[in-house]
């Protein structure tokens, strides 16, 4: 095989299956392992995928426009997402000031924070309401209601924000990829979710393991500025760019 029908047989594999170790390289080539390292390193130079440990990673994932309400939310990876919220609610301290950010796997986090001496921020409406009822010292931000996913959003929401600062902030997100980052559909849930991270010492975002791999329209933060909860962790790589928790079956 040629050396620019090789590398474009990377690209390909590297397209499909979005992650690829150089031992399956060399079997669909026939190349040796220096050869593929190699082809790896000049395919990362040229910003063609992303060279990690032991293979490769597609630069970007799949592109999902979907935006779903939250009663839809609320339905998919349920089991999933009350493992991830009860593990996250326990890194909650008595001392802490928290921002919960919208969306149903934090909201299945305020689930488990009763009797938390916390006080927390939140831009979402259905959050709120769960600490209120369990107890909790709570506020809302300010500013536009956006009826859909529930969140608070805009210059009011912004601006409040950046007078807080918070010892550890939980966030939602939609995907999650290597070179995008945590991205989610919308312009000003995206800004409110990034001002918050900006004004944490700690920034958590909890994430079921079916957000990877999925690009939506607005990065919020890049991995490395993140610690990632999620069940299970589809590809090992993206531990060499964020700190991933996993809190699956196995950790009960």
């Amino acid at each position: 095989m040629l050396a620019e029908e090789r590398l474009a047989a990377i690209l390909a594999a590297v397209e499909k299956r979005r992650a690829i170790s150089v031992a399956e390289l060399c079997r669909e080539t026939g190349a040796s392992e220096a050869t593929i390292r190699r082809d790896l390193l000049l395919l990362d130079r040229q910003g063609k995928l992303t060279k990690v440990h032991g293979g490769a990673m597609a630069l970007g994932g799949e592109f999902d426009p979907e935006e779903p309400d939250l009663p839809t939310k609320a339905q998919r990876h349920v089991t999933e997402k009350d493992r991830i919220g009860r593990y996250a609610a326990a890194l909650v301290y008595d001392e802490d000031f928290v921002f919960l950010d919208a969306g149903t796997t934090t909201l299945a986090m305020a689930n488990y924070l009763e009797g938390s001496k916390a006080t927390f921020v939140t831009t979402s409406i259905a959050c709120a309401r769960k600490l209120g009822e369990l107890g909790c010292k709570v506020y809302v931000v300010g500013g536009r209601l956006k009826l859909g996913t529930e969140a608070i959003v805009g210059a009011e929401a912004l601006a409040a924000i950046g007078q807080y600062n918070f010892t550890k902030a939980f966030l939602g997100t939609n995907g999650i990829t290597v070179r995008q980052g945590c991205t989610t559909p919308d312009i000003e849930e995206a800004a409110v979710k990034t001002r918050a991270a900006e004004q944490a010492y700690m920034t958590y975002v909890l994430a079921d393991s079916s957000k990877f791999g999925k690009v939506t329209a607005v990065t919020i933060c890049p991995l490395k500025d993140v610690c990632i909860i999620t069940d299970r962790l589809p590809e090992e790589s993206y531990r060499q760019y964020a700190v991933v928790k996993e809190v699956g079956v196995d950790e009960e």
